[in-house]
């Protein structure tokens, strides 16, 4: 299995980001995930941001392509991880 690089983009106080950071959490105990966030306020946030077409965070790009923003569905990142990892 090949490494996922997994960003998110974060918000303080974002009640969604800390979902999607504990659902990418226990989902890298089945997936090779390299999971790094970006705070949606800083100068590399807000640019992956605006690349990736992400509106509000949590903002998950995966190896450099925008997969969601707000709050996250753990199928959809399971099959995303399953199709980029096989």
């Amino acid at each position: 299995m090949r490494l996922l690089n997994v960003v998110v983009i974060t918000s303080a106080n974002c009640m969604f980001c800390d979902i999607a950071m504990a659902m990418l959490e226990r989902l890298s105990a089945e997936y090779p995930l390299v999971i790094s966030t970006l705070s949606a306020n800083s100068v590399e946030g807000q640019a992956l941001a605006l690349e990736c077409g992400i509106h509000f965070p949590p903002g998950i790009v995966l190896d450099g392509e925008a997969l969601c923003y707000g709050q996250p569905s753990e199928r959809r990142l399971r099959r995303a991880f399953k199709q980029r990892s096989s």
